[in-house]
């Protein structure tokens, strides 16, 4: 990965071992993450750890447009502090080291039979990938989380992660590659959160905060569903990992759904209504009081927030 080789420089390696009485962060066990069982066993390319770089996405973007065959499906890069991290439509964010889980993967869809997945099945992987961090903190944590559209993963309401997906070049005539970006907060304090309406797992008093564990849980859960997804073709409303379809998953544990919503889209233009469902292609639709109803695509969307009519009573939580 020479010409995308993050930054391995340890200044940011600070408050790692509980001073000034934050909690200790420990490195992650790479290791465990790396060994050959672990890695075979899901269908992992490859996994790089590194101790600081800019983004994880940034860095995989470069590197699959440089050393195209270099990174294959389900390569993996994580680091233990981002500097420069990037959120949907450029929002920039930082953690302190080692008190988040972040991490990117290549993704080069393609079926059973090597047939790649049409393009437009790639909207699902970033709500495939929330649904098996979700899984991941039920199982691995004991934390109930659950999706908001388009790509965040709440608990109690709270924001504890978000996913990113971002095409890649398609130059070379190859599968068009996706990098696939997570970011989980793990042990970060109250006045080192991002927003107030975020959280941690270990604010949460989940069951763990190790971070190889929530790594290696989610890795092995998206992995899963990924492969089953594409064996599959892409289909949303095909069934899923010997279960419900990923459509049937995603929406059984979306809380934006039956919500009012205020969709905010780009030129200061709104749609305010009822979400009812996601379409096959994973976009919102939202019912107006008119009753017609909008397609709300994750491209698309600004913000999405909870919503309701002037002079409604706000005590059913949805505001």
């Amino acid at each position: 990965m020479d010409a995308a080789r993050p930054d391995e420089s340890p200044e940011a390696q600070e408050n790692l071992t509980g001073a000034k009485g934050l909690p200790e962060r420990p490195a992650l066990d790479r290791d465990a993450l790396s060994s050959v069982e672990f890695l075979s066993a899901h269908g992992i390319s490859q996994l790089q750890v590194v101790d600081t770089t800019g983004s994880t996405n940034a860095d995989l973007l470069r590197a699959v447009t440089v050393e195209p065959k270099a990174w294959q499906d389900l390569a993996v890069l994580t680091a233990e502090h981002q500097t420069a991290a990037r959120g949907r439509l450029d929002r920039i964010w930082e953690a302190p080291a080692r008190s988040s889980v972040l991490v990117s993967i290549v993704l080069r869809p393609v079926n059973a039979d090597g047939r790649p997945l049409p393009t437009q099945t790639y909207s699902w992987l970033s709500l495939l990938a929330a649904l098996a961090l979700r899984d991941a903190l039920l199982e691995t944590a004991g934390l109930r989380a659950e999706l908001k559209w388009p790509n965040d993963v709440l608990v109690r309401g709270k924001k504890i992660a978000g996913i990113l997906a971002q095409l890649g070049p398609m130059g070379d005539g190859s599968v068009p590659p996706v990098i696939l970006g997570t970011g989980l907060n793990v042990t970060l304090t109250e006045p080192e959160l991002p927003v107030p309406t975020a959280t941690s797992v270990q604010l949460e008093r989940a069951g763990t905060v190790d971070r190889t564990a929530l790594l290696k849980s989610y890795l092995s859960r998206f992995c899963t569903l990924y492969r089953s997804f594409c064996n599959a073709d892409g289909d949303p409303t095909a069934g899923l990992a010997g279960g419900p379809s990923l459509h049937k998953r995603v929406e059984a544990v979306m809380v934006t759904l039956g919500q009012q919503v205020r969709a905010h889209l780009p030129g200061d233009h709104e749609i305010t209504g009822h979400a009812s469902r996601l379409d096959d292609s994973g976009s919102l639709l939202v019912v107006d009081a008119s009753a017609h109803e909008h397609v709300v695509t994750a491209g698309d969307v600004v913000h999405l927030r909870p919503w309701s009519p002037p002079g409604a009573s706000t005590e059913s939580g949805n505001a």
